[in-house]
């Protein structure tokens, strides 16, 4: 959905009633407004981080993991990282 709207001097700009209604804008609604292939960009703010729970499904495994067993998956992968780079580092000294 979109609609005409017009800049004011102060580079302000209303945003049209259908379109606030449909993405749930209200008063005080911060926007990230960015300039894209010519475009002006503005993405609402108005999003908490406890929404976006189960926003990606179930897991392909069919397993969901805790906290703790996330934690754990994350920081073998930067350990196993971390010593890639250091055998890559060490190859590179010789």
């Amino acid at each position: 959905m979109g609609a005409f709207t017009t800049m004011t001097s102060k580079g302000q700009i209303t945003i049209p009633s259908e379109v606030r209604e449909e993405l749930k804008l209200e008063p005080g609604t911060r926007f990230y407004v960015s300039a894209r292939n010519g475009q002006v960009v503005a993405i609402p703010k108005n999003i908490r981080l406890a929404d976006l729970a189960g926003i990606l499904g179930t897991p392909p495994s069919g397993v969901s993991l805790s906290i703790e067993e996330m934690d754990e998956a994350i920081a073998k992968a930067v350990s196993e990282d971390d010593e890639r780079i250091k055998r890559g580092w060490s190859e590179t000294q010789v």
